[in-house]
């Protein structure tokens, strides 16, 4: 079995609780705000657009302002939660997204919109790594923390499935702010209840901070995933493109070389010493470009394709989502009896063979005999990965670096999603280009795009089996 060590040094390590699972569903229950935010909005987009008078450009920029700031802030958010304490930084990151998702819902302009977007991001990135971190030190016995981290990693993946589920039904009942307000009374009740279930932290060493390692870092990762995004809306020979993808690579550069050579860097490079925590972050990285293009591809091939309303397209996320919550709350029993690698590479392998499954519905497809069978098996797939993925990727991890972990996992999630969305997306408009150009119906011509983009999935997943059996024997 994957041995994970207790943390034995760092801001947090005396962070108790008399009610830590109480505590700990607590944290899932933000960390589950954070991924559900990259993706309930994607359905309420149209009508969003029509009210505030947002082209289809305008309105690709309400994703992608959430995933830059979020991404490109994730691994300062996780050092300074390791500076001045996890729970404090928890809170902070906390309230900024409560009064980020209000602001959203109350937003009439496009710029006030965008604007609270960012402002969301930004406060995700302060607290996803926190709540991991917290999440290691609540539970330092092994076998707790394995069960500790089952729950999580099925929120993050139910995160990601429930996006177009909750977003159908808020959107379609409630109306397209409802998808951000839905945020405020759930925030609030995380807020009131971690100051009574955890004690608070003390501060890590007050030295001085990596501040050039933080700007360049940030900037590379911001750069970065611009160009991803970029790639999508203005295409890949673009100068924003291009210009953006040297920005990164150069800011890339120069963070490495500002690490080696200050006392005390943002991101220790030894880190990545830690075999299962590298292979952990490559194979999420891959996970989440593989899970960000599908589900928008489902949304958009339920209601371009099939048909449904909006109401209809989330309820058909409910199998996914049900399979992938049943498997998270097996799998650490799994891990204990087989090891995490086997483990992974299984479920990595399952989900790609519903991704391949998926591939086939045609352009009629029906619910029950096309989609029902390859949802399930995805959600198996996603559930396993998940699960185990966020196991490696804080095996061994000290106290004092349980933040930099976290905020180094979520990077990878958010990195790959960007990536994931930007390749596999661009495949699937130009197929389907290709195929109305030469006078193929519409729906036919979307559906193949699509097909391609579910094997192009599919195929990542094999990649992240394949990293997978690089990790230390469990």
């Amino acid at each position: 079995m994957t041995t994970i060590t207790a943390p034995t040094t760092g801001p947090a390590a005396n962070v108790r609780s008399a009610r830590r699972w109480l505590a700990l569903s607590v944290l899932a229950l933000a960390q589950f705000l954070v991924v559900l935010d990259a993706s309930i909005v994607n359905i309420a987009l149209p009508v969003l657009g029509e009210q505030l008078g947002m082209d289809t450009a305008a309105l690709s920029w309400v994703i992608t302002a959430y995933v830059l700031a979020f991404g490109g802030l994730l691994l300062l958010g996780g050092r300074l939660a390791d500076r001045y304490g996890h729970r404090r930084i928890f809170l902070i990151g906390t309230a900024g997204f409560v009064a980020a998702s209000a602001l959203a819902g109350l937003s009439v302009t496009s710029g006030m919109l965008l604007g609270a977007r960012a402002l969301q991001g930004a406060s995700a990135a302060l607290l996803a790594p926190a709540a991991l971190a917290l999440l290691t030190h609540l539970f330092p016995d092994t076998k707790d923390r394995t069960k500790a981290l089952g729950v999580w990693g099925g929120v993050a993946g139910i995160g990601s499935a429930a996006g177009v589920l909750l977003g159908g039904v808020l959107s379609a009942t409630l109306g397209w702010q409802s998808v951000f307000y839905v945020n405020v009374p759930i925030g609030a009740i995380v807020l009131i209840a971690i100051p009574l279930l955890i004690t608070r932290d003390t501060v890590g060493a007050r030295g001085k901070l990596d501040i050039p390692g933080a700007v360049t870092i940030t900037g590379a990762l911001v750069a970065a995933v611009g160009a991803l995004s970029a790639i999508e809306q203005v295409g890949l020979t673009h100068p924003l493109t291009i210009g953006l993808a040297a920005a990164s690579v150069v800011l890339g550069v120069a963070f490495v070389v500002v690490e080696r050579r200050t006392a005390a860097p943002l991101v220790p490079l030894e880190v990545f010493r830690n075999r299962n925590l590298t292979v952990g972050n490559i194979v999420m990285l891959l996970i989440g470009a593989a899970m960000v293009a599908l589900f928008f591809a489902l949304s958009v091939y339920m209601q371009a394709v099939l048909g449904y309303d909006a109401l209809a397209t989330g309820l058909t996320q409910l199998p996914l989502a049900g399979a992938l919550v049943i498997v998270a709350g097996i799998v650490p029993a799994v891990i204990s009896r087989i090891g995490a690698k086997p483990t992974l590479i299984s479920s990595l392998a399952v989900l790609a063979a519903g991704l391949v499954w998926l591939s086939f519905a045609p352009a009629d497809a029906q619910f029950v005999t096309d989609i029902l069978g390859p949802s399930i098996l995805i959600g198996v797939g996603m559930g396993g990965a998940f699960v185990t993925t966020t196991q490696l990727s804080v095996d061994g991890v000290e106290g004092g670096e349980s933040g930099l972990a976290g905020g180094l996992v979520n990077t990878s999630q958010q990195i790959g999603g960007a990536l994931g969305l930007a390749v596999l997306g661009t495949i699937a408009s130009l197929r389907t280009e290709a195929l109305l150009d030469s006078g193929v119906a519409a729906p036919e011509a979307i559906t193949d795009g699509f097909s391609w983009l579910f094997l192009g999935t599919a195929a990542v997943a094999v990649l992240a089996a394949i990293a997978a059996g690089f990790a230390r024997k469990s």
